[in-house]
């Protein structure tokens, strides 16, 4: 009798806290639509919850939503973080002893489609551990970051498989609009490893990261690498398009800044977890 009992009483406890975690993600999606309901600009088509993730912090959670909305007449898909302890919700949250915005907790895991062999820049497709990093070729941080990491995943390329996507600063790194699609440019004509040969170049000595003109950086380029590119080639929408597309996934994957990694499809703030493989 008193198992019974007990059970009951774990089977209250539970269905209680399930009708509670229910009611939080039934109020962050009203708040949502009301938020954006407020905007006449904005027409909701649909609102979800990607992701939710419990907090370190007792009793608060962070979500990730995706919008499907229309502002301004145009269809647009996005995604939103805010945190909610069914009492108040907020669109962000500080740790009080780090200073750490909790947003950096709060990343979807990403999909099989970011595995795409075209994006294999080291290490084996067959491998059991995936890598993927978002980087900029004018970073300071990425100039050192991703020819580490790539050393590394072909130092252990029976277990490691590194997989990059282009994602310009441009606010900060102008000149990264056309040194990315000549990345691309590149890889189209064949030049092997040309991701870490970007890495590896020199640009200092040609141009300055806010550098505009396309033509000095074109220039550039085809001294390092002995090619022939043209302008129209730079100003291709094809190429363009492919780079966009680069930028999108990241964004998809809340992509903020880089380089930004992750490892087996989590988010790794400490961009050092891939050291602990292949070990």
């Amino acid at each position: 009798m008193k198992l019974i009992k007990r059970v009951s009483i774990i089977s209250f406890v539970i269905t209680t806290a399930v009708f509670a975690n229910n009611s939080i993600d039934k109020s962050v999606i009203e708040f949502e639509k009301s938020r954006f309901s407020k905007n006449e600009r904005v027409e909701i088509k649909n609102i979800s919850i990607n992701m939710k993730k419990e907090l370190p912090q007792k009793g608060w959670y962070g979500y990730i939503v995706d919008l499907d909305i229309k502002f301004a007449g145009k269809d647009v898909k996005a995604k939103d973080v805010i945190f909610s302890d069914g009492n108040v919700i907020s669109p962000e949250l500080f740790d009080v002893k780090s200073g750490d915005s909790l947003k950096e907790l709060i990343r979807p895991n990403l999909s099989s489609k970011y595995y795409d062999s075209s994006k294999l820049i080291a290490g084996s497709s067959s491998a059991k551990n995936r890598l993927v990093v978002f980087s900029d070729p004018l970073c300071p941080f990425c100039m050192d970051y991703v020819p580490d990491i790539a050393k590394y995943a072909n130092e252990h390329k029976d277990s490691i498989a590194l997989y990059y996507y282009h994602f310009p600063l441009l606010r900060i790194h102008p000149a990264s609009n056309a040194l990315t699609k000549l990345m691309v440019i590149g890889k189209k004509k064949g030049i092997k490893d040309i991701e870490l040969k970007v890495y590896k170049a020199d640009w200092d000595i040609y141009f300055e990261p806010k550098e505009t003109n396309q033509k000095k950086i074109l220039d550039a380029f085809n001294k390092v690498f002995e090619t022939k590119i043209t302008l129209e080639e730079l100003d291709s929408k094809e190429i363009s398009a492919e780079v966009a597309q680069d930028i999108s996934m990241g964004e998809e994957a809340l992509v903020q800044g880089t380089p930004t990694i992750f490892v087996n499809g989590e988010y790794d703030k400490s961009k050092l977890k891939y050291q602990e493989l292949g070990m």
